[in-house]
């Protein structure tokens, strides 16, 4: 049902996981396992086999949006959730073999001990049921689900169970985070702009990608699904949420939306030709309409396909009834805004590429620095760095990589963005005492726990690569693709 799968997915599973890295099982480093062979079959592990049927309901329970089945048959999309899938196949066998169970009285403890389920800080059978009412789905759905996810749990907790962290990686954990440098910073943002993006290269980059300049406008329209239309009672109730399921399950049906707004004596609002700005074609901005509800409404994915969600515990029936793509011209602002950003982003990569091979090489020591800043007139700024939050210039991040730089050392270090760039010389570093028993001893003990768990789900991935045999059927998987 509509209800469960959002609420559903941000609920419990999501809490069970916390602080768990998921284990990424993946299968392409094998070589060419791809081979022919029955078309009834996309996979085998050992002697098991994966259903062509049983993958394909997989896959269809993830819910893919209309361009990602579009385009299907031209990406290694199918491959990359085929592997995903046979992850978990993978890892109910090692669960299967380590004979992990979940009785009653520990899935009892799991429910009763989620706050989703608390009322009066007490764990209530009543918000329970209501729960699963709105979620359309039953106690014994949910329940095995939910141990699942324990045994999933228990398994990768079983690889790290018992780790004892060495002192020696708490403090590199810690002198990563907690130290003082100086350093001399050149900011290259003058540097970068000293190149400017010529009209022959911004029209050349238009010509080539005219198809993704344009505004797309829609016509949407939707009603409110009020409990006293469908249930006779203002109380979202166990009887409005029958009724919600089965106009939901006349839709999926193929019920039209002026159908199922009729049937239900709905009251319809429309807006025609909106943009994701919540425009319309003359720039005025659409009033009366939250900006919640509207990116609920614009971002659906098909035409003429009504949907019904819940904002803010109000149910809605909605559609996109039109969809117009107007291109934009080559003098259009926005238009000019994204070719200079694409050129001055691609400038950038190729000024910073060049500075990093030098300084991979190590032919940009302390003087190459000084003789870098005096050939582009850039200032060279000494600076001094106390801790991660000291953000007047530089964000947590770029310190964190700073604080990773040897003294005497020069390093190029940018933000992900690259609209922050810095060519640092570390000068001298001072580290700060960490001392056992207080609570930054256990923080950074806490993360070098992590870094090993990580490195240990690692090995035994590899390990899991070598012990199972998979292979896939490439005449299958082709013939997936194409069946959407």
């Amino acid at each position: 049902m509509l209800t469960s799968i959002g609420k559903f997915s941000k609920s419990f599973f999501v809490k069970l996981l916390v602080g768990i890295i998921i284990l990424p099982f993946v299968f392409w480093g094998m070589g060419d396992v791809f081979r022919g062979g029955n078309q009834n079959v996309i996979a085998s592990i050992d002697s098991e086999k994966v259903s062509t049927q049983e993958f394909v309901e997989y896959l269809r329970r993830l819910n893919l949006n209309e361009d990602q089945i579009k385009n299907l048959p031209n990406t290694d999309l199918i491959e990359k959730i085929l592997s995903e899938y046979i992850g978990k196949r993978v890892m109910a066998l090692e669960i299967e073999k380590l004979k992990i169970t979940v009785n009653d009285d520990a899935l009892r403890n799991i429910i009763k001990s989620d706050k989703l389920f608390f009322k009066d800080n007490k764990f209530s059978r009543t918000e329970y049921e209501n729960f699963l009412i709105k979620s359309g789905i039953t106690a014994p759905q949910f329940e095995a689900n939910i141990a699942e996810q324990e045994k999933r749990r228990q398994f990768l907790s079983s690889l790290s169970g018992g780790l004892v962290v060495p002192e020696i990686l708490v403090k590199q954990e810690f002198r990563k985070e907690n130290q003082t440098k100086k350093i001399k910073y050149i900011d290259l943002e003058k540097y970068h702009s000293k190149i400017k993006p010529s009209e022959e290269s911004k029209k050349e980059l238009y010509e080539r990608n005219k198809n993704i300049f344009f505004t797309e406008f829609k016509n949407i329209r939707y009603a409110v699904i009020e409990p006293e239309k469908i249930s006779g009672s203002s109380e979202l109730n166990e009887n409005f949420f029958k009724q919600l399921d089965k106009i939901e399950n006349n839709i999926l049906d193929g019920q039209t939306f002026n159908d199922s707004v009729n049937s239900n004596n709905l009251q319809i609002v429309s807006i025609q030709k909106v943009n994701a700005r919540k425009e319309d074609e003359n720039k005025n901005t659409i009033k009366g309409l939250s900006d919640d509800l509207f990116k609920k409404i614009y971002n659906l994915n098909s035409t003429k396909s009504p949907e019904i969600f819940n904002l803010d515990d109000k149910y809605y029936l909605a559609e996109v009834s039109k969809i117009e793509k107007k291109n934009k011209t080559y003098n259009d602002p926005d238009v000019q805004e994204a070719l200079n950003s694409q050129l001055n982003f691609k400038n950038k990569i190729e000024l910073n590429t060049s500075i990093i091979k030098d300084i991979s090489m190590g032919a940009f020591d302390k003087e190459k620095f000084e003789k870098f800043a005096l050939e582009n007139k850039l200032e060279i700024k000494d600076y001094k760095i106390n801790n991660l939050k000291q953000n007047e210039i530089f964000s947590e991040g770029i310190i964190k990589r700073i604080f990773l730089t040897k003294d005497s050392q020069v390093d190029l270090i940018t933000n992900s963005t690259l609209s922050k760039s810095f060519l640092v010389l570390a000068i001298s570093t001072e580290y700060k005492n960490l001392k056992k028993e207080t609570n930054d001893y256990e923080k950074y003990e806490a993360k070098a726990r992590l870094n090993l768990i990580n490195k240990i789900y690692q090995t035994h991935d590899n390990n899991l690569n070598e012990k199972y045999k998979v292979e896939l059927n490439q005449r299958t998987i082709d013939r997936v693709k194409n069946s959407f």
